[in-house]
């Protein structure tokens, strides 16, 4: 590569070149048993179905800082990428994309030309999202990439479903599911959304059998009492004790159904009474199992009403709602309508109200799985980050359901059950039969259905590494170290990912969960379509570089917390890159020829190289702990403070007298100063903005190998000087109060004046002496001078608050005196407040006895450092009046 960087910083001219580099000499690659120690993280495999969104940048950018830092801090690391097939997402899409293009449905075309058109997709797809990770920097062992329907995914889906099938944990039966009668498959509990919508409640009499009373019922879906088999009452509710047992006429179908006792039912909601539909409600459900209640379904799968229905039949179950009231109104049982707000289930996809109904699926028993998967996070097997996020996981699996796992649907994993067409036998095996094993007949069909999308996904930590065979991969990186996900679908996949590594790996599946938020438009709003604030993150790339868009989605980011994407946050990012890379030319401009190296000039360093140094370590060992501690927006932040203000605005200011002097020892101590720290910041910031600092670091003096294999920064002890960094910030904080005087008085910068300094300290007066050519440089000041006696101080002099020392600077040339008395003034009520601050907090007995030490000593520091400067300011103001 170049050695010397183009004027402008310009990401366009390198990142592509900068990430074919990387992937020419395969840099990515993770090579197992390689004796060092394994650090392996799982892509979440982003869908099929489109292309990458902020919410993927996100979590795929907090995923490839993680891996690049382990990397440089010598693990084998290994970042395993991959995609979803997304069974009902895909097939939504590939079935709108047959009807506008061919004008068909997927009947019509058949599974097998439909299942041609699916993987078409996923070609032109999924690699179209792949392209795009490469976009975003991600450091992925491309060399592994799956694919949820892969053929090692699909064996592993295949062996998972017979051997919970002959344990006994899957079954095939007629359970009440979730039904969208729009996609026309189930859903599992999670699939389904709901959300808050205004409805009524109904309240109907059903006429008692053979008296002239009644029971009264509320319903919010009147379609269903066509389905109804009993009337439910609570055994100890007083109104009703006496009706348990006798039989009430259904309304509008004239059925004889009992009155049945339950404790299900509350009393103190709605009448006390509820009508029991067991086909149609998961409740009604169970109450219809225990009391072995006939199951009658009214509905088809499009919702319309079935046979059953009697004079309704061929209805969409709103249109029959709507005549049923009206012929419940006539025959006078309709009581009374009621506005009610109430949850209405939705397909996650396509937001079609949800039927509940009874269907014959497959079912996974949970309860045996679900144990040992809370007792895995219960005993830090498994951690959250934030810890708090291990409540909604905690909750899913405590308030367990079975699980619906099969879907009527083409696209995705096909159940490995099969059925021979002559003696009825069903086998469920790990391929297909060519024979029957009852009967030895050859008539054998497969089951029509598909597997949930997350049965596969809740293999991916082992599936992807080879199992169900014993590979060298799954062997040295399982269980894996850590899962980046965000919070809304902790339940949905995370769960399934740590039961099912616990069943078959007998092990957990990661070590840590790192929790992340939703990416919200500046106004704190969820991104969509409708709404038009979404935002593509190639158009960012283009923009502004994939390295601002990834600094951006780092900054100010905290575990578990919501991120809000502010435009004017990338044009600091973007600026922060152009000052480092500015950093970086000015220096080549003032190197001339090889860096010595900082050991061979270790004897040379002043004061501010000891002082660089050393707030190099501390950062070093700072961000260190904040990278293992998963708080990567801070670690991002130190980062930029460090390279920004310490690094750029007082290092490299502060070298500049030695770069240009003709003392070639100082001007090559302070080289070799410039390029280690700058070589230290590259290698912290890398893991951030991996495309900027390689270029940066190519472009150093001397042979080096890519800065992402290079090693991270190990704390030097010996460069830790605690008093260089007191006495820099002493120097700092006169030239910024000699700064902030002249910039008052609006004195340009280029008008110079003398500073006078009266009764320092000896060390102070010594830091001084030494700092005169900084105070010259960055102050404009032209002499310093020392005074032990007041009436040297002429009285037309600025005071400059500092503390250690009184420091003067002449008045003749710079201000006018009544305006400096102003701004004394002003200085004055300053530190009249701050005083009156900290002495209320020291009188405030709650803060002396709650806080800690420390912080209390910090604040009496503080009161004797504001009232030595409140002193020195009364007194100037006095000596001008």
């Amino acid at each position: 590569m170049e050695t010397t960087l183009q004027k402008n910083y310009d990401p366009k001219t390198f990142e592509k070149k900068i990430y074919e580099d990387w992937m020419e000499k395969d840099l990515f690659k993770a090579t197992p048993n390689s004796g060092k120690e394994p650090f392996c993280i799982v892509l979440p495999p982003p869908n099929i179905t489109g292309q990458l969104h902020l919410g993927h940048a996100l979590d795929q950018t907090l995923q490839d800082i993680l891996t690049r830092y382990k990397r440089m801090r010598g693990y084998e690391t290994l970042w395993l990428p991959g995609t979803d097939h997304a069974s009902i997402a895909t097939e939504v899409k590939v079935v709108d994309k047959i009807k506008q293009e061919q004008g068909l449905d997927k009947n019509e075309i058949g599974r097998e030309k439909f299942l041609e058109e699916a993987w078409n997709w996923r070609d032109n797809y999924g690699r179209r999202i792949v392209d795009q990770m490469k976009q975003l920097g991600n450091s992925c062992d491309w060399s592994r990439e799956r694919f949820t329907m892969d053929e090692g995914c699909n064996k592993a889906v295949k062996e998972f479903f017979v051997r919970l099938y002959e344990k006994g944990l899957i079954y095939r039966g007629n359970r009440i599911i979730n039904w969208c009668p729009d996609c026309k498959t189930s859903l599992s509990d999670i699939e389904v959304e709901h959300e808050e919508k205004s409805g009524k409640f109904w309240h109907v009499n059903y006429p008692i059998k053979d008296e002239d009373t009644y029971i009264e019922i509320a319903t919010t879906r009147p379609e269903t009492i066509l389905g109804d088999t009993a009337v439910a009452v609570h055994p100890e509710d007083e109104r009703y004790k006496h009706l348990i047992g006798k039989t009430v006429i259904l309304p509008l179908l004239n059925r004889e159904i009992p009155i049945i006792a339950d404790e299900y039912v509350d009393p103190e909601f709605g009448t006390g009474a509820v009508k029991i539909t067991p086909s149609h409600d998961p409740n009604d459900f169970e109450v219809g199992t225990r009391h072995q209640l006939p199951q009658i379904r009214v509905m088809n799968d499009d919702a319309s009403i079935n046979e059953n229905g009697g004079p309704y039949c061929g209805m969409s179950r709103y249109d029959a709602r709507h005549q049923m009231v009206k012929d419940l109104e006539k025959l006078g049982l309709l009581v009374s309508v009621k506005e009610r707000v109430h949850n209405v289930g939705q397909c996650y996809r396509c937001s079609t109200a949800v039927e509940p109904i009874t269907s014959e699926q497959w079912f996974l028993h949970m309860e045996p799985l679900a144990k040992p998967a809370i007792d895995a996070v219960k005993n830090n097997h498994t951690k959250f980050i934030p810890e708090r996020f291990s409540k909604i996981y905690f909750h899913w699996l405590e308030n367990i359901r079975d699980w619906c796992v099969s879907r009527q649907l083409w696209w995705g994993h096909r159940i490995p059950a099969y059925y021979c067409q002559d003696c009825g036998e069903m086998m469920v095996l790990r391929e297909s039969p060519e024979v029957c094993t009852q009967c030895k007949g050859d008539h054998i069909v497969q089951d029509e259905d598909v597997l949930d999308t997350w049965f596969s996904s809740a293999l991916w930590p082992f599936s992807t590494l080879g199992w169900p065979d014993k590979t060298p991969e799954l062997d040295y990186f399982y269980p894996t170290n850590v899962l980046v996900t965000g919070y809304d679908i902790i339940f949905f996949w995370v769960v399934r990912m740590v039961f099912s590594g616990l069943e078959v790996c007998d092990d957990i599946p990661f070590e840590h969960v790192l929790v992340h938020g939703l990416v919200r438009d500046a106004e704190g709003r969820k991104m969509s379509k409708s709404l038009g604030n979404g935002v593509d993150p190639l158009e960012v790339i283009e923009e502004y570089g994939a390295d601002a868009l990834r600094f951006t989605l780092v900054q100010g980011n905290s575990p578990g917390n919501d991120l809000r994407f502010h435009e004017e946050r990338l044009e600091a990012s973007r600026n922060f890159a152009n000052k480092l890379w500015n950093a970086t030319r000015f220096l080549l401009m003032n190197l001339d020829g090889e860096v010595a190296t900082l050991s061979q000039k270790e004897q040379r360093l002043t004061f501010e190289d000891r002082w660089i140094l050393s707030r190099l370590q501390r950062v070093e060992q700072e961000i260190t702990s904040n990278l293992d501690k998963f708080e990567l927006g801070l670690a991002q932040q130190k980062i930029v403070d460090f390279t920004w203000n310490e690094y750029c605005d007082w290092y490299i200011e502060m070298s500049k007298t030695r770069l240009y002097s003709e003392n070639e020892e100082a001007k090559h101590t302070a080289q070799a100063v410039l390029v280690e720290v700058l070589e230290n910041i590259l290698k912290l910031l890398h893991p951030f903005m991996p495309f900027i600092t390689e270029e940066i670091w190519q472009s150093l003096p001397g042979e080096r190998d890519n800065i992402m294999i290079s090693p991270w920064p190990v704390t030097k002890n010996q460069w830790i000087n605690p008093k260089a960094e007191e006495e820099m910030d002493q120097l700092v904080q006169a030239i910024k109060s000699i700064r902030n005087i002249r910039s008052d008085m609006n004195v340009p910068a280029s008008k110079k004046a003398a500073l006078m300094v009266l009764n320092a300290r000896t060390e102070l007066k010594s830091l001084l002496e030494r700092g005169t050519p900084y105070l010259m440089s960055l102050a404009s000041v032209s002499n310093v001078t020392f005074f032990e006696d007041q009436n040297k101080i002429p009285n037309q002099a600025v005071s400059v608050p500092f503390a250690g020392a009184e420091m003067f600077i002449p008045l003749e040339e710079l201000v006018d005196i009544q305006k400096e008395l102003q701004r004394l003034e002003k200085e004055k009520e300053k530190y009249q407040g701050e005083i009156k601050r900290v002495q209320g907090k020291l009188s405030n007995k709650g803060f002396i006895e709650k806080a800690p030490a420390t912080l209390v000593e910090e604040e009496k520091q503080k009161q004797v450092k504001f009232e030595e400067m409140l002193q020195n300011l009364e007194k100037r103001i006095k000596e001008l009046q």
